[in-house]
């Protein structure tokens, strides 16, 4: 079978003009397979894909090799490899260089005691030498969940360590469970709201995420949810002392030959199929065979491969099921592209495997999902909204799975980091819907706004990056004190949704300044909590060099606001230096938020 690379194929250029050149000592010293190879080198057949595509559309290449060069970043800060696997990472000279620190003076920092165990999952390393090993802990056998933390090093010296807050004790718990498994696994099967399909084996961990490290059963179910059409795919943390419930994990994020597409909100554009007999499927071979699936308006991620006979899918309409595939196709495409050519990332985990989508899932839903594995899509109501395939939805539910597969940032009932974790992916979905660069969809800071059936001048949205509070219930300005945990429930006063209001401003003054967006007749006082109305952005593409390199090296599962700002400025320092503008600028806009 054979790839047919549609217009969006050519984009990988720009990485690989950067980073083609330069070995992955990763890769060499761990013995990298064809399924674990340096991302900067894609194989030959790859190699003739990209050629052929970007002969035939070099319009959609050079946006990215602007994006490349756009964000001016400081010699040596570029990354220079990564790890494309866990075992990998695990395996890697860097891992073992961080191990030794820790047994100096970065164990006192991260309060190891000697039954601790560390396991690397990720590692990047900059031009310069520069060495980010993501590392999870254990002790005494068990995963410490919450004890995750990156090691930044050079030249074997210790720079500093990003670490969460509720492993800074030396206290362990006794590892002598008082309930049994079974209870556990009563308790967490009672407290799953809904039919569970499927519950887990408990197994014991390491509780500390905002609790003492405390023993616990770790407990997994998927089901059908009431009351809620998201699937169900959720992890349970029980007190094995006395069977109370400390944590609910939700896994489930929401949203929100040269084959056409005729899609619904991007006019018709050139997608990535494969030939197979008898006609084409919608496969992506030249991004890790990523598929397209019809969910048949059922509630699980299942589903029938989109077949076409001619290679032209859909008719931008909903009335053929293939056409919200084609805006969705697209949209996985893109965000490959992107993530590809400016962050030198190999698909989600980086090792170059694609995704599954599932369009047509459940019936008038209006919503999108990330559930921890693909993607699912709901068909709107039909009345008000459309199939959520946005181009910015689709860059925002693929990032929930780079999030997954880097920083790992909690997302119900922890204290800020879901609503990091949802700005991080609108962020990312504006960023991508700006790379694309479609005159049906331009780019702009509103979230989903072409997922409304009726929206003139587009002045409606899921959210409004620059003043998210418009919609009655986010915040824009950071509480003292943060949000409270056991207030951050879906649909809660603090819900991501809402609380990704605050990293969304901070993006949207980053890049534009105290500036009121075009047709919004809002006032500068109005785009900043402080009265620091003077505020002038660095530009989108720097604001997001920063945020990618703060989410994959220093964001760790428990990151509250105050140390996304510590860390992002710690990001820019690395890109432009610690006396800056950008620096200057980024502290600034922080406090525009009232996180100082």
């Amino acid at each position: 079978m054979q790839p047919k690379i549609a217009l969006l194929g050519g984009a990988i250029l720009a990485a690989i003009a950067v980073l083609a050149s330069q070995s992955s000592s990763i890769g060499a010293t761990a013995g990298a397979t064809a399924d674990a190879r340096d991302v900067a080198r894609p194989n030959a057949s790859a190699q003739a894909a990209v050629a052929d595509a970007h002969a035939s559309n070099a319009r959609h290449s050079s946006p990215f090799a602007q994006l490349a060069a756009a964000t001016g970043a400081r010699a040596g800060s570029e990354l220079a490899s990564a790890s494309s696997s866990e075992a990998q990472a695990d395996a890697s000279p860097a891992a073992a260089r961080a191990r030794g620190l820790l047994e100096g003076a970065a164990g006192d920092q991260l309060h190891r005691v000697a039954a601790d165990g560390f396991r690397a999952r990720d590692v990047m390393i900059d031009r310069d030498g520069t060495e980010h090993v993501r590392m999870e802990r254990s002790y005494q056998g068990l995963p410490v969940v919450g004890g995750d933390f990156v090691v930044h090093s050079r030249d074997g010296q210790l720079l500093s360590i990003s670490q969460g807050d509720d492993m800074r004790t030396l206290a362990r718990p006794a590892l002598k469970p008082a309930i049994g498994a079974d209870r556990a696994r009563v308790e967490a099967g009672a407290a799953f709201d809904g039919t569970a399909s499927s519950v887990s084996q408990p197994q014991l961990v390491v509780f500390a995420r905002g609790v003492a490290p405390t023993l616990a059963y770790q407990v997994d179910v998927r089901g059908e949810r009431n009351n809620d059409p998201a699937p169900g795919n959720l992890s349970y943390f029980i007190d094995a002392g006395n069977g109370t419930l400390l944590h609910e994990e939700d896994h489930v994020h929401a949203a929100a030959a040269n084959g056409t597409g005729k899609t619904l909100t991007l006019g018709n554009v050139g997608i990535v199929t494969n030939s197979v007999s008898g006609g084409f499927e919608m496969t992506d071979p030249s991004r890790g065979n990523g598929q397209t699936l019809d969910a048949g308006n059922g509630n699980s991620a299942s589903g029938t491969l989109f077949k076409d006979a001619d290679n032209v899918w859909g008719n931008n309409a909903t009335s053929d099921r293939a056409t919200a595939a084609a805006d969705a196709h697209y949209g996985v495409a893109a965000t490959w592209d992107y993530y590809k050519n400016v962050h030198g990332r190999n698909g989600i985990k980086n090792d170059g495997r694609g995704v599954k989508s599932y369009i047509h899932y459940k019936t008038n839903l209006v919503n999108a999902y990330w559930d921890g594995s693909s993607m699912l899509y709901g068909d709107g109501d039909g009345t008000t909204y459309r199939p959520l395939v946005a181009l910015d939805v689709a860059g925002h539910e693929m990032t929930h799975g780079v999030t997954g597969a880097t920083a790992r940032l909690g997302y119900y009932n922890i204290k800020d980091s879901g609503g990091i974790n949802e700005g991080i992916s609108d962020i990312f979905g504006t960023l991508v819907e700006f790379s694309v660069a479609n005159a049906n969809d331009p780019g702009d800071y509103l979230i989903g706004e072409e997922v409304y059936i009726s929206n003139p001048g587009d002045k409606k949205a899921l959210r409004l990056m620059f003043k998210q509070d418009a919609d009655g219930a986010s915040k824009v300005c950071y509480p003292s004190g943060g949000f409270t945990a056991s207030q951050t429930y879906a649909r809660g006063p603090f819900d991501p949704h809402y609380t990704s209001g605050v990293l969304n401003r901070v993006f949207y003054l980053g890049s534009e300044g105290a500036n009121v967006p075009a047709g919004f007749n809002y006032t500068k006082a109005q785009m900043v909590c402080n009265g620091d109305t003077a505020i002038a952005g660095i530009g989108r593409n720097k604001m997001g060099a920063i945020m990618y390199r703060a989410l994959t090296r220093y964001f760790v599962s428990s990151t509250t606001y105050p140390q996304a700002r510590t860390w992002t400025l710690q990001a820019a320092t690395d890109l432009y230096g610690a006396n800056s503008a950008e620096y200057a600028a980024l502290a600034r806009v922080w406090s525009a938020v009232n996180v100082n």
